[in-house]
């Protein structure tokens, strides 16, 4: 009898802990799943060019005394970030987290003087109050908490 029930349990242990092994494996993907899919969308806005089309609310347009496009690039070596304010050239990094939060740091400007350097003042701020983005396609926002959009970007793909 006594070797009965201990079989019995024996068993029963065995398959409970099957299930919780299944159960933790099954936990375990679902993790590696959303990790991916963060994974994922954070590296759709690395390694292209991000050209500014909206800055505050207002369509932004090259002017003829710019030097070049506003823009950005975050490079996944080292999280460093690059681009040009329209005039002066930054540098600096960049850290990604969980739920499309974005921060810059370290952000170094060239100081060259141009015409119009109103807007570049204006862009060079977001890098310091961005702290979450919004990926839409070729589209890229950097937003401040859960007000409106600090800036739009589009993808600029270079052949």
């Amino acid at each position: 009898m006594k070797k009965h029930l201990f079989l019995a349990s024996f068993f029963a242990l065995t398959l409970s802990g099957c299930n919780a092994t299944k159960n933790a494996d099954l936990a375990s993907k679902k993790g590696a799943t959303q990790i991916t899919k963060e994974a994922q969308q954070a590296s759709t806005i690395m390694e292209k060019r991000w050209k500014l089309v909206e800055l505050e609310g207002q369509h932004v347009i090259m002017t003829s005394d710019q030097q070049t496009e506003a823009h950005f690039v975050l490079h996944t070596a080292g999280n460093k970030v690059t681009g040009n304010g329209g005039c002066n050239t930054i540098n600096g990094t960049y850290s990604l987290s969980e739920g499309n939060r974005i921060r810059f740091s370290k952000m170094a400007v060239t100081m060259m003087y141009c015409q119009n350097m109103e807007m570049e003042g204006q862009f060079l701020k977001v890098f310091e109050i961005a702290d979450n983005y919004s990926l839409h396609g070729d589209t890229l926002t950097l937003n401040v908490g859960r007000r409106a959009s600090l800036a739009v970007f589009h993808a600029v793909y270079l052949h």
